[in-house]
């Protein structure tokens, strides 16, 4: 490759660029820690700089003249795959997961072990083969965090495409070339390889960097939009991704419902438990949420004891959320903490057939239905005056009255003595 654009061998030192691969690679494996002092919460910055200044080590080692280090060359061999899985647990730490420290030296005791083995490394494609093969499952890993990170925002998709990329492209190609190509361009790969060990030292420091603000912009965003008590969306946040849900789906042709909920005798909680109980009672509404809730659906607190969702259904599937929500709650709110607290909910409903212009006419909607669920005795979901009935409603309002006769010996309502508004289930009053 050298000789193809016509530099001479001594046009490019090897041991000159090694050095100033080892000087950049430690240099930016100090710029990482000192970024990680400064940045306490980011640790997998203290566990990238680490990994370059093993890396700068493992170098400087390789490189050095014979008489200044005895040490075998596997040794310094070694230290390459451990700087592999330091910035492999690295990637798990900066998404959350659990560090695995002993993968990070589990290629490097590999390689120790093996090279005692003489028939293994007695010749040196043979070496080359199994080098490259420790680095691309390291390689493998890495990627495999990266994509596998659920943001996917620009900067972490860019990380999973690019990173694996350099990896591949400072440990694999210049081998290969040693490998397949012909003696005159093949005696330049440590040339190529030092060469790509300072685009690789650069270009990873940069995305690791993407990578961290990008993170930041995440957390910042996230608190602006999260509510502090509960987790859960707060109003401006779902309101905004209500919309962009009930636009999808009328792109799309498809039901939207919306479903609001009020803590039944939520003040009484207050004044007589007092309100810290009152929070954690919120806090074990919001946890019933994140259990019976899926991913497509949105929730959010729109203020006191008021919360809302949004799921992408028809009446009939959101009836049966709700009353999951609802009988979920009714059995976590018994007790709260050692308080003996009966909470319950009320929820109204409210689904449109039709693309979602104004979002505040299906809240109103939802709103009316739930005013009607609290004044016919708290604790039940009731679906909007306008919505169809359906088998599946009328199946929910059978098992939930059915549960009221057994549970505490109430008759059914007659259906003549039924609200305007369609009961969608009822149980228990609060």
């Amino acid at each position: 490759m050298v000789a193809a654009a016509g530099l001479q061998p001594s046009s490019l030192d090897v041991p000159t660029l090694s050095f100033v691969a080892v000087c950049i690679a430690a240099f930016l494996g100090l710029f990482l820690i000192f970024a990680w002092l400064k940045e306490r919460d980011v640790r997998a910055l203290a566990w990238w700089g680490s990994a370059y200044l093993i890396g700068a080590s493992s170098i400087a080692l390789w490189g050095a003249p014979a008489p200044l280090f005895k040490l075998p060359p596997e040794f310094s061999e070694a230290l390459i795959f451990v700087a592999c899985g330091m910035i492999w647990n690295g990637v798990r730490l900066f998404h959350g997961r659990r560090l695995w420290p002993l993968a990070s030296v589990a290629g490097a005791i590999v390689w120790l072990i093996l090279s005692q083995i003489p028939v293994l490394f007695a010749g040196g494609n043979a070496r080359i083969a199994l080098g490259a093969f420790v680095v691309a499952i390291y390689t493998f890993f890495i990627a495999y965090e990266l994509a596998r990170e659920r943001r996917k925002s620009f900067y972490s998709r860019t990380a999973a495409i690019v990173v694996p990329c350099l990896y591949a492209a400072i440990f694999l190609m210049p081998l290969a070339m040693r490998v397949f190509l012909p003696e005159p361009i093949a005696v330049h790969w440590l040339t190529v390889l030092a060469l790509e060990t300072i685009i690789y030292a650069v270009g990873t420091a940069f995305i690791v960097l993407l990578m961290v603000k990008d993170h930041h912009v995440h957390v910042y965003r996230k608190a602006a939009a999260t509510d502090h008590l509960t987790g859960l969306f707060n109003r401006g946040a779902f309101l905004e991704a209500a919309l962009k849900l009930c636009v999808h789906q009328g792109e799309r042709d498809e039901p939207v419902s919306l479903l609001m909920f009020d803590l039944d005798h939520f003040k009484s909680i207050n004044d007589r438990f007092g309100h810290a109980v009152g929070d954690e009672v919120l806090r074990v509404f919001a946890q019933v949420v994140r259990t019976n809730m899926r991913e497509s659906d949105i929730f959010g607190r729109l203020g006191g004891e008021e919360f809302a969702a949004i799921v992408p259904e028809s009446v009939e599937v959101a009836s049966r959320i709700a009353e999951r929500l609802r009988t979920g709650f009714e059995a976590a709110g018994v007790t709260v903490g050692t308080q003996a607290v009966g909470a319950t909910v009320s929820i109204g409903a409210a689904t449109s057939y039709e693309p979602v212009t104004d979002i505040d006419a299906l809240l109103a909607r939802a709103d009316g239905a739930l005013y009607r669920a609290k004044n016919s005795g708290r604790n039940r979901l009731y679906a909007a005056d306008d919505e169809p009935a359906s088998a599946e409603c009328a199946r929910l309002i059978a098992a939930a009255r059915h549960a009221q006769t057994a549970t505490r010996g109430w008759l059914p309502q007659r259906k003549d003595a039924a609200p305007r508004a369609k009961p969608v289930s009822s149980a228990a009053s609060g």
